[in-house]
C-alpha cells in the first residue's frame, strides 16, 4: 500500500444557518465545539485502525444523534402531532450502494439504521413503522419514543404553534428573551448532522441524519434520507453531506449536483462545492451548506449562512468552525 493510499480524512456538520456569536453563551459554543471534536476523533480513529469510511461515518454520526445539542436522534425536534421522526441515508463510494430510512420513531440511530438497509436488504429506502421493524428485526437497538423527548426541543414546538409555522430547526431571532438558551434553541439553524470520510484504501463515504424540521406535518421528508438530494458518495468524484432547507436541495439535487459538476465539467471538489451553494442553491433561495471529500482527501465545507456547525482534522489535528 503506497502514501497516497494511507490517507485518511474525515468531516462533520451538524447545521448551518443564522448562527451569531452574539447568540451563543460560551457554556453552550463550548457544548457544540466539543460534540463536534468529540464526533471527529471517533471517526478518525475509526480511520488511523483501518477502519472503513462507511464506518467512519456511522460512528461518527452516532456520537451526533446521542448529543441533544444537535437535531438529529436523541436532540430531535417535535412534528406537529408532538412526536419526533427522523431521517438518515449513508453511501458507500466504491460500490456505489446506499441506505436510507425516513419517519423512525422508535430506533436509537436511525443512520445505523440507514446502514443495514443498505448492507442487509435490497432496498436503498424504508419509511416509518416498516424501517422500525427492519431495524428491530436486524437487532438495532430500540428505545421508547419517549428516549427522544428534549424540553428544549419541545417547548420550541409549542412556541411556533401559536404562529403555525413550519420551523426549520430554529426560525427566528430570538429577540426579547434574556435567556440565553431560549436565544439558542429560537435562532434560525438548519440542524441536520453529517459526515464524510475517506479511509485508507481510497474509499469515500457519506452519512446524514436529521430529526427534520419543528411543527412538520403529513409525514414531511426533506432531503436528508434522499440519495443525490442530501447525500451522495462516488468514488471517482466525491463524498457530500448537506445540511439546509431541504426542499430546496432536493429540487436542486444538491449532493449529486457537485459530483456531476466535477465528473462532466471537471471542476475541482472546491469548485464545485461553491457553484452549487454560493451561486445555484442562492439563486433558487435556498439556505444551507453541505461538506465535501474526495479520494485524493481535498476537503470543502461551503455554506451560504451566517454559520454552520463544521469541522475537519487536517494534518492528524482536529479543527472545529462555527462562525464565517
Amino acid at each position: 500500500m503506497n502514501a497516497q493510499q494511507k490517507k485518511v480524512g474525515i468531516v462533520v456538520h451538524g447545521g448551518a444557518g443564522t448562527i451569531l456569536k452574539e447568540n451563543l453563551t460560551p457554556e453552550i459554543e463550548k457544548q457544540y465545539r466539543d460534540g463536534l471534536e468529540k464526533a471527529l476523533m471517533a471517526g478518525y480513529d475509526t480511520l488511523q485502525k483501518g477502519g472503513t469510511a462507511i464506518s467512519a461515518c456511522e460512528v461518527a454520526i452516532k456520537i451526533l444523534e446521542d448529543n441533544p445539542m444537535f437535531n438529529a436522534g436523541k436532540g430531535s425536534v417535535f412534528t406537529n402531532e408532538g412526536k419526533n421522526e427522523m431521517d438518515a441515508s449513508i453511501m458507500d463510494g466504491k460500490t456505489l450502494k446506499a441506505g436510507s430510512v425516513a419517519g423512525v420513531t422508535t430506533v436509537k440511530n436511525p443512520i445505523s439504521a440507514a446502514k443495514y438497509v443498505m448492507e442487509r436488504s435490497q432496498h436503498v429506502m424504508l419509511t416509518g413503522k416498516g424501517a422500525d421493524k427492519f431495524a428491530k428485526e436486524q437487532g438495532l437497538e430500540i428505545v421508547d419514543p419517549s428516549y427522544f423527548f428534549d424540553q428544549k426541543r419541545y417547548d420550541q414546538l409549542q412556541k411556533i404553534k401559536k404562529t403555525e409555522k413550519i420551523e426549520l430547526d430554529h426560525d427566528s431571532s430570538g429577540q426579547g428573551s434574556s435567556n440565553p438558551m431560549d436565544v439558542e434553541f429560537n435562532d434560525k439553524k438548519f440542524g441536520t448532522v453529517g459526515c464524510v470520510a475517506l479511509d485508507m484504501n481510497g474509499n469515500i463515504a457519506a452519512g446524514t441524519s436529521t430529526g427534520g424540521m419543528t411543527n412538520k406535518k403529513y409525514g414531511r421528508v426533506g432531503d436528508a434520507p434522499i440519495i443525490g438530494a442530501g447525500n451522495y458518495a462516488n468514488n471517482k468524484t466525491c463524498a457530500i453531506s448537506c445540511t439546509g432547507h431541504g426542499e430546496f436541495f432536493i429540487r436542486s439535487v444538491v449532493a449529486y449536483d457537485v459530483s456531476a459538476l466535477m465528473e462532466y465539467k471537471g471542476m475541482t471538489l472546491e469548485q464545485a462545492g461553491n457553484e452549487v451553494v454560493n451561486k445555484k442553491l442562492k439563486e433558487m433561495g435556498g439556505d444551507g451548506g453541505l461538506i465535501g471529500i474526495d479520494a485524493k482527501g481535498n476537503m470543502i465545507m461551503p455554506f451560504n449562512t451566517t454559520g454552520m456547525y463544521r469541522g475537519w482534522v487536517k494534518n492528524g489535528k482536529v479543527e472545529v468552525f462555527i462562525y464565517k
